[in-house]
Order: structure tokens, then C-alpha cells, then sequence
């Protein structure tokens, strides 16, 4: 059935931060608070306690017999009385005079002091402390009879009042409201950025991938996704841009060998007397095998361009290069020295179609001879591929891997192909950790393959276990390495630039 249900919270991140950084906020202050009125409230209880016991043990000093004179407070503690163990007011202060006993608790002699607050009515309260005079003391003034004395004052206001809690509660409510509001001013000012991300991206679209996310200065977070993302999108403007241009090349190749067959198929039908129709389907069926052979090479490249993984092996690179080397046959020469062991983990498949079109280039480009080579070379299998012909300039060295690309002299001497030959098997070389290149030759063209090799442990030279081929950095073009030598022909190209 339906989707969840929603969440009671806001979708903002910025009101999430700022309501969670609010309630704890609330907590934290209120929790503060009430221990600030705890300790408020106390210190003035015990401040009025301490006053009044000290009041009454100044008084009690005073008293003479037969002598119960009125007390002159000289604190604020104005409510000073004596009283018998009857509960009757001996004599008082001023401020407690005409008043019945200030409070009905008579300390005992094992707890001579007591504090309390009576209340005649809500608001009218008064702080009493009872302080009982010591049995010698009564026995001397009132033949042993009990007499308190009851000091106190007014309940201050802000114990007799809800104000303390009131200004706390206001206070409370203030630095709360200014730390979120603080949270919403700095979450807004953080994330900012992410608005300016959202924004500019909105702005890129396929048609135009060139825009880019301003990168504000520093080393933030922020900072570093932006970069992150500008990369991000600098690799897909390149994709796309890729893409564009193989569709464009790919549509003018198939459009060439397209169109000759219409016209082929249309002068066989418009002149049926003058076109020999074994001719016409000859024809048709070369320009046909090319399409095919177009049609093949692109699906194997965008099978490469996906990293599409492939079954990989243990394969002795050497021995390949002679099998490959050997099915070969022709007027073109070709001379193979291979070091044994030279073993590689890959594809199979892929790597006799990169030394099919690796042989082919350089038969179909070599005057009389060709000279294959491979070895080990610093952790790396090497395959030389060497033609005797006119070589290819330094400027079109790149441009030969290019899809489509065939130079004038390839098409001279040889018609069709797909024109992916090389392309494809330099993407073999990089889907292996290799590379395919062309360096310099006293004469002709040279092909280079490198690719990490893979070692035994008792093929390491110093008895130890070779490191990773795979971090090996390719080393500069080695000489013709000794090993198993033959000759053997050529075979007519299948698929080459």
C-alpha cells in the first residue's frame, strides 16, 4: 500500500538543527535555573535563620531576673519575644508587640532551636526561630520554669512571592529564543553554500555542461565538495562531449559505405540491362561484410568503455605471440624472439585480438619484414611489434588510436577495415593496466604493448617474491630480448587501422 507516514518534523535541515539545538537549550537552562533558585532560595533562608538565631542569643544575654525588659533590634530581624512555658508573650519588641506568640513549637532540651514559617493568611507569613533558654539560665530568672525566645521578621518578597521563579522562567525563555534564533542566523550562514550548489545546478543541463559551482576560498568541507563536484562534472561534460563526437564520426562512417550500397542497389534496378546483377550483389555484399565488421568493432569498444569485466588468466605472453605469429602467412617475413615465461594474468581473447591487429598493422605497412619481440622488462611483459616500412611522424603517433582514423598511406594500401583496430586494442592495453604506445624506431613503425606481469615466487631474481606488477611504472623501450626465434609469414588483416 501507500508510503509511510510523515515525519513530525521539518523538512529543513536548518529548522531541524535549530529546533534540536532549541530544546536542549531549554533543558540545559532549565535544569540551570532551577538549581540557581534552589540556591538562591536557601542562601536567603539560612541568611534570615543565622540573623535571627544571632538576635535572639543577644537578647537572651540581656535578660535580667525580675528585669523582662522590651528588646531594641538592631538588625532587621524586628520580631523578638519571650515566652513561658505556657505559650504567653513575657514581653516584645516593638514590631511584636500586641501580638500573640509568633509560633506554638517549644524546642526541647536535646534540640534547643527550631526554624519555621507561619502563615496567618496566603501572603502573610513571618520567619520564626525558637530558641529555648538553657535550664540553669531559666532556673535562675524563673525558678526552672521553660521560656522561649521567637526572633524572626517578615517574610521577604522574594520567598513570600513567585517572582525569583517568574524572572528565571522570562530568562529562561529569552536565552533560549536567542540561542535558536543564534542556530537559525548560523545554520543559514553555513549552509549557504549548499543554496549556491542547488542553484548553479539547476542552471546545468545536458545541452550545456560548461557551467561550473564557484569555489569559495579555504580548505572546508564545503570547499572540497565543490571541487569534487566541478570534477564530477568536468568528467561528464568530457563524456558527453566524447559521446557527441562518436556518434558524429560513427554516423559519417556508416553513412559512406550505406550510401554506396544504395547506390549500388538503385543503378541495379534503374538499368538492369546495363549493371551485371553478380556485380551488384558482389558489391552489396563486401559493403555489407564492412558494416558488419564496423557494427562488431564498435560493440566491442563500448563494451571496453563500459568495464565490462572479462575472464582473466594466466597466460604466457610469449607463447601467444608465436602462435599468433605462426597462423600467419605471406609475402612479409617475420622474425619473433620470445623469452619464455613471460606470463601475464588477462583476457585471452582480447589479447590475441591486440597482437592480431598489432601483426596485421605492420604486415600490411612493412616493406619486406616484421620483427616481434617480448620479454620481461621491471616487472612489465613487453611486446614489440617492429615493421621495415616508412613509419609513421611523430605528430600522427596520438592520432592513429583514434576511432575512424586511417592515415593516406593505409588507405592506400588497403581498402576497408573498420578503422577501430588500434583503438580498440589500446583500450585492451588500459582495461589490462598497460599501455599501447608508438616510440621511435631507426625504421618503420614500432608498436609497444606493456603489461603487468605476474611472477612466481621462484621466478623472482633474488629468490624473494617480486612486488605487485601492477605498481610498476612502465620503464623506457628495452632492446630485442634473447629467446625462441622463428620466421614465419603473414595472414591477410582482418581488422586493423
Amino acid at each position: 500500500m501507500g508510503g509511510g507516514r510523515a515525519s513530525p518534523l521539518p523538512n529543513s535541515l536548518r529548522a531541524r538543527t535549530t529546533l534540536a539545538v532549541g530544546v536542549l537549550a531549554l533543558i540545559f537552562l532549565s535544569l540551570i535555573g532551577a538549581a540557581v533558585n534552589y540556591l538562591v532560595l536557601d542562601r536567603v533562608q539560612q541568611r534570615v535563620s543565622q540573623e535571627s538565631m544571632q538576635a535572639a542569643a543577644v537578647w537572651m544575654q540581656t535578660l535580667q531576673p525580675g528585669d523582662p525588659r522590651q528588646p531594641v533590634p538592631r538588625t532587621r530581624i524586628d520580631l523578638l519575644q519571650l515566652v513561658d512555658s505556657r505559650g504567653r508573650v513575657v514581653t516584645a519588641s516593638a514590631a511584636a508587640a500586641g501580638r500573640p506568640a509568633l509560633s506554638t513549637i517549644m524546642p526541647q532540651v536535646d534540640h534547643p532551636e527550631q526554624d519555621r514559617v507561619e502563615c496567618s493568611a496566603p501572603g502573610k507569613c513571618i520567619m520564626v526561630t525558637a530558641l529555648r533558654v538553657p535550664s540553669l539560665m531559666a532556673a535562675q530568672l524563673w525558678r526552672g520554669e521553660p521560656h522561649f525566645i521567637y526572633a524572626g521578621m517578615v517574610e521577604p518578597p522574594i520567598l513570600a512571592t513567585k517572582t525569583l521563579e517568574i524572572s528565571t522562567a522570562a530568562a529562561i525563555v529569552l536565552l533560549t529564543g536567542l540561542v535558536a534564533g543564534g542556530n537559525w542566523w548560523l545554520a543559514g550562514r553555513t549552509l549557504r553554500p549548499v543554496a549556491a550548489i542547488r542553484e548553479r545546478m539547476s542552471e546545468i543541463t545536458v545541452r550545456d555542461l560548461s557551467l561550473r559551482v564557484p569555489t569559495p576560498p579555504g580548505r572546508t568541507e564545503y570547499t572540497l565538495l565543490i571541487g569534487t563536484i566541478n570534477q564530477t562534472l568536468a568528467r561528464l561534460e568530457e563524456t558527453v562531449r566524447e559521446q557527441r563526437r562518436f556518434a558524429a564520426t560513427t554516423s559519417h562512417e556508416l553513412r559512406t559505405p550505406i550510401a554506396g550500397l544504395r547506390t549500388n542497389l538503385e543503378e541495379a534496378l534503374l538499368y538492369p540491362d546495363d549493371v551485371d546483377p553478380r556485380s551488384a550483389i558482389r558489391a552489396a555484399l563486401s559493403t555489407t561484410e564492412r558494416l558488419e565488421l564496423i557494427v562488431d568493432d564498435l560493440l566491442v569498444l563500448a563494451r571496453l568503455r563500459a568495464g565490462e569485466p572479462a575472464v582473466r588468466e594466466r597466460i604466457d605472453l610469449g607463447a601467444l605471440v608465436r602462435e599468433e605469429a605462426a597462423t600467419r602467412s605471406g609475402q612479409v617475413r617475420m622474425h619473433v624472439r620470445a623469452a619464455p615465461d613471460v606470463r601475464v594474468l588477462g583476457s585471452r581473447i582480447q589479447l590475441i585480438r591486440v597482437l592480431d591487429n598489432l601483426l596485421a598493422n605492420a604486415r600490411r605497412h612493412a616493406d619486406h619484414e616484421v620483427e616481434v619481440t617480448a620479454e620481461r622488462a621491471g616487472g612489465l611483459a613487453v611486446v614489440t611489434v617492429t615493421d621495415d616500412g616508412d613509419g609513421i611522424a611523430a605528430a600522427d603517433r596520438e592520432r592513429v588510436f583514434e576511432r575512424f582514423v586511417r592515415l593516406e598511406d593505409g588507405r592506400r594500401r588497403e581498402q576497408g577495415g573498420s578503422g577501430l583496430g588500434l583503438t580498440i586494442s589500446r583500450d585492451i592495453a588500459h582495461a589490462h593496466n598497460g599501455t599501447l604506445r608508438i616510440e621511435d624506431s631507426p625504421r618503420g613503425a614500432r608498436f609497444v604493448l606493456r603489461l603487468p606481469a605476474v611472477y612466481d615466487v621462484q621466478q623472482a631474481p633474488d629468490g624473494t617474491r617480486p612486488p605487485p606488477a601492477a605498481h610498476q611504472k612502465a620503464p623506457p623501450p628495452p632492446p630485442a630480448g634473447h629467446g625462441v626465434q622463428a620466421r614465419v609469414g603473414s595472414r591477410p588483416p582482418a581488422d586493423h587501422k
